[in-house]
């Protein structure tokens, strides 16, 4: 079995283990990848059964370029991640938008990539990748751009039925962004062990339960969680109002997100008892959502069945984080605030001076993520590490 195969490895060493953002040494591949097909005519014709062992990239494309979306790409390209994103769909958006916004961003400052347009496709560092603007994935030419795998990150196709569309299409593989109720959920350092290669579609999970998994993995195998309950203090999304509009479900979302803090639900208590089964009927969770526009805060209050104080649980986290979670959990001991975790890669930062204890059996642990950008590295780690295997 592969340990963990982060694009932060490898040749990761942590050598300042108190910090917020330790020193490393870091390799990175400096050559950009180069794509050999057209988007006209397709793929180079070159088509194979399987791509792993052929010394060949996995082929990716992008379905929803909204905000995992656009960060997936820049993420394989600013850290010379060994995949090639050859295709973008979104109907929403034209392809002069799509560069815009993959140049542009807000939160995480301009790409600092050169981002050009040629017709229908973007150019970015000098290499094409083919743009869409369809609202049925079956009539993307995937087959024909050879495509491995496809990142379902435009929250409509979160399910094995529904994504089918992109294998139908001629995709390999395709990894939903999002929680599914009837696909393999993984979370990178939590259950990669159970990885099935017979399954085309497969889910990331949430930014929050790849935030809360791996956190209470460790917790539980080191003190053994009896109970648990779970707030997420969560960033604006952009499926909530700017001012206040009707909503279907919770009429609370619908309220201004600027100017509220907003109770809604989560499903990550549910995701992370898939991933690990100890804990199903353990935990139970729910989410605030706040205005800020980026990061998000895990609040992970339990009940244990073996005594710990906080530096007990500090400890059992430096060794995950040293050793089967590198790059996945941070430890830090500063006086943090959430803007501070912004592109951060890390899907867990433990905030050891804001957790709490009363006593050695209750305790209240707070974490950190960017949920955005740490969850993006996730997404892009499982693409490798199912690649790794070889079965794609």
């Amino acid at each position: 079995m592969l340990k963990l195969f982060q694009l932060w490895q490898p040749n990761v060493r942590v050598f300042l283990t108190s910090s917020l953002k330790p020193i490393r040494t870091l390799s990175i591949l400096s050559s950009r990848l180069k794509s050999d097909k057209q988007c006209s005519s397709g793929g180079s014709g070159r088509r194979e059964e399987d791509r792993s062992g052929d010394g060949c990239p996995p082929k990716i494309a992008i379905n929803g370029f909204g905000r995992i979306g656009r960060l997936a790409l820049r993420i394989a390209v600013e850290h010379g991640c060994p995949l090639e994103i050859v295709a973008v769909n979104d109907p929403g958006m034209k392809t002069d938008q799509m560069a815009y916004l993959l140049k542009y961003d807000s939160t995480h400052g301009t790409f600092a990539a050169d981002v050009a347009v040629e017709g229908s496709e973007l150019i970015v560092d000098g290499k094409s990748i083919c743009t869409y603007s369809e609202g049925d994935p079956e009539n993307i030419p995937w087959k024909d751009l050879e495509v491995d795998y496809v990142i379902e990150s435009s929250g409509k196709y979160t399910t094995a039925k529904k994504a089918q569309a992109h294998i139908t299409s001629g995709a390999k593989k395709v990894v939903i962004t999002a929680p599914s109720s009837d696909s393999p959920m993984y979370v990178v350092g939590v259950n990669l062990d159970a990885y099935d290669s017979s399954k085309n579609v497969v889910s990331c999970a949430s930014c929050t339960t790849n935030c809360l998994a791996p956190l209470a993995k460790v917790v539980h195998e080191n003190f053994e969680i009896i109970e648990a309950l779970m707030t997420t203090i969560h960033s604006i999304t952009p499926s909530q109002k700017t001012l206040d509009g009707p909503a279907s479900k919770n009429w609370r979302v619908g309220r201004g997100a600027l100017q509220n803090m907003i109770p809604s639900s989560t499903g990550a208590a549910k995701a992370v008892a898939k991933v690990l089964p100890e804990l199903e009927g353990k935990m139970t969770a729910m989410s605030v959502r706040v205005p800020v526009a980026n990061v998000s805060l895990v609040d992970l209050t339990c009940r244990l069945k073996k005594g710990a104080s906080l530096d007990n649980i500090k400890c059992a986290l430096y060794e995950a984080m040293e050793g089967p979670m590198m790059g996945i959990i941070n430890v830090t001991n500063d006086e943090v605030v959430s803007s501070d975790f912004i592109h951060s890669h890390y899907s867990c930062t433990y905030d050891a001076k804001a957790s709490l204890a009363l006593n050695d059996k209750f305790v209240k642990l707070i974490a950190w993520y960017d949920n955005e950008y740490g969850y993006t590295c996730r997404v892009i780690d499982l693409i490798k590490f199912m690649h790794a295997e070889g079965k794609c």
